[in-house]
């Protein structure tokens, strides 16, 4: 029996690593205690993902609430499984720059020190798993806000002859910038799935992704811009937009690119790899472009509320190049751009929003 054992199950790359690593065949072991109702609120919960999954999986898959920071009981999870499990996908995580500063002690516990129980229980009881990591684009803090934008009329862009005008590579570095206190943790856990690769030789690879997404997305203030844009504008919620004139943007990629990619890694796993995980240029956005499409999908106007200053540590322009794992992995494809993901949520969620 192959075991896929996913983090975060029930949010929602970790509900479509379920998915997809199910229909593969293989028994799926979810982790997800619904520590998101904690972070955001009701918006935010995903306890009625895991009714969905059981439901249309059944004994395909087999579901634990438990906190990836109870050693104790996770520990007891990967015993039960031991080498059986051949993929290791974590997604757990505290994603929330603003709510990061509120709790430093819990957000470093869950994002840092949870990753790092799992990167040790996978090396005691698995260590031939293939392990992904979630990271985040935010591992370069704000270096990429030292780019000499130039501004458009609905967006910041970059000059064509620019070397990241075809998006920021692995090689920006992560020093010397300002990370945001979410961005401080999730370093630490980047920088442990490397060293567990390469000191231990595990299979592991850091995805730095910014904005994924897709019609599971549990959408909340604090974390799932596309998401909760488009929900803002269904509902006619005032949406609450930080600086940058509106104009910042963000490259997305839809959850089911993101679960191809993954698929690949795992198929042909390295060790200690880092990879940028984004829309790249084929799928990206501003704010301002972003709620034009909503407008247009839903025949809605959207209700903004402009706040002149920007979240500190946000990003005023980014897109990611994902050129080195398309060189390591030249079979995956990316087929979602912006305008079909916002069209999706909006089809997955018009009996709910409206």
């Amino acid at each position: 029996m192959s075991v896929a054992l996913v983090t975060g199950s029930a949010g929602l790359i970790g509900s479509e690593a379920v998915r997809h690593f199910a229909k593969l065949g293989m028994h799926v072991v979810g982790v997800d205690n619904d520590m998101r109702k904690y972070f955001f609120g009701e918006d935010g919960s995903t306890a009625w993902v895991v009714g969905r999954l059981t439901g249309e999986l059944g004994a395909n898959y087999t579901h634990h609430d438990v906190d990836i920071r109870d050693r104790d009981l996770l520990n007891k999870i990967f015993e039960r499984y031991g080498t059986d499990v051949s993929l290791v996908i974590h997604t757990a995580a505290q994603p929330s720059h603003d709510w990061a500063a509120k709790e430093p002690l819990t957000d470093f516990d869950v994002n840092a020190v949870g990753t790092l129980n799992m990167l040790e229980f996978t090396r005691q009881h698995c260590p031939e798993a293939a392990f992904v990591f979630c990271s985040t684009n935010k591992v370069y803090g704000d270096t990429p806000n030292r780019l000499p934008l130039i501004e458009q009329e609905t967006r910041w862009e970059l000059d064509p002859s620019h070397e990241f005008y075809h998006g920021i590579t692995e090689e920006m570095s992560i020093d010397n910038s300002m990370h945001s206190i979410f961005g401080v943790s999730k370093v630490a856990a980047d920088v442990a799935v490397q060293e567990y690769g390469r000191y231990f030789d595990l299979k592991t690879a850091s995805f730095r992704g910014g904005t994924l997404t897709g019609p599971a997305h549990s959408a909340a203030e604090l974390h799932g811009f596309l998401a909760y844009l488009m929900r803002c504008v269904m509902e006619g919620r005032t949406y609450n937009l930080y600086g940058y004139k509106g104009k910042m943007v963000r490259d997305a990629i839809h959850s089911h690119d993101v679960l191809t990619a993954f698929e690949e890694f795992f198929r042909a796993p390295r060790s200690g790899e880092v990879y940028n995980l984004g829309g790249c240029r084929f799928s990206n956005t501003s704010h301002i472009e972003a709620f034009k499409l909503a407008e247009e999908i839903t025949g809605k106007e959207a209700k903004i509320n402009y706040v002149d200053q920007a979240r500190i540590g946000d990003h005023q322009w980014y897109i990611s190049d994902m050129s080195k794992f398309g060189s390591h992995y030249p079979n995956w494809k990316m087929e979602y751009d912006v305008p079909a993901i916002l069209r999706e949520i909006y089809e997955a969620n018009v009996d709910k929003w409206q």
